[in-house]
């Protein structure tokens, strides 16, 4: 299937243009912008486009755009892609916090220490010596932390501490 171009003007809508044409769900679309920004291209891939990019773009640009979105790919500007990209990291850095201080949250003070070190790759003997308690105090804390968080062994605590989803 070939590639639909799109061209939008600064004064037009893009809503409005893409809402005129009769496109079928398969068919490739691709706007082309007097004056593209984050906004228009934001929006045009929000209305189905495949790719946006400048009218004035040489034709080496547009044969490159052609091609990354016949398979199957997007064209999608520098900055718009940083600001996608930063904010996505962002979001996951956000997301690990609010993991971190769920579970902590969840835990008392010594619960929480023994899951630390669990995460560390501590032994229960090793944990038990640094906090000077006995093995067995250590294992009925695994016990307790096992069941508040809902996981099942060291590995799903270690992996739901350092932020990993289950």
């Amino acid at each position: 299937m070939g590639v639909l171009w799109c061209r939008c003007r600064p004064e037009e809508n893009l809503a409005t243009i893409l809402g005129a044409l009769t496109i079928s769900p398969s068919q490739i679309i691709v706007i082309l912008a007097d004056e593209p920004d984050d906004a228009i291209i934001a929006d045009a891939f929000a209305l189905g486009a495949s790719g946006c990019c400048n009218t004035y773009a040489a034709p080496e640009v547009l044969r490159q755009v052609a091609l990354v979105v016949q398979n199957g790919g997007l064209w999608i500007g520098q900055s718009l892609l940083r600001r996608l990209v930063g904010s996505t990291s962002r979001a996951i850095e956000a997301r690990a916090e609010v993991t971190a201080d769920t579970w902590s949250a969840l835990l008392s003070e010594r619960e929480s220490q023994v899951a630390k070190l669990v995460a560390g790759g501590a032994s229960n003997k090793e944990i038990a010596d640094q906090l000077a308690i006995t093995e067995r105090t250590v294992k009925a804390h695994l016990s307790a932390i096992f069941e508040k968080l809902g996981v099942r062994d060291r590995l799903q605590l270690s992996l739901r501490i350092n932020g990993v989803k289950l």
